[in-house]
């Protein structure tokens, strides 16, 4: 379980939204990207993080849509 301190100062490494944690995950509150977390340290590599429902790559993101985050095209 990730700390409410912890959980206060990290965001969204695409659009620097707040996350929530949801079980095993933290859960961006704007584009939805889910990151793991295991023996409570959260990965927050979005090379590695689980895309929304719907979603098929990190260009259909929300926040990249908006002009608020950029996709490495790479």
């Amino acid at each position: 379980m990730i700390s409410e301190e912890l959980l206060s100062l990290l965001v969204c490494p695409m659009g620097k939204a707040p996350l929530r944690q949801e079980d095993q995950a933290l859960v961006c509150t704007r584009c939805g990207l889910r990151f793991a977390v295991k023996d409570d340290i959260p990965n927050m590599l979005v090379e590695e993080a689980e895309l929304p429902e719907g979603c098929h790559s990190l260009s259909e993101l929300a926040c990249v849509k908006a002009g608020d985050a950029k996709v490495d095209p790479s």
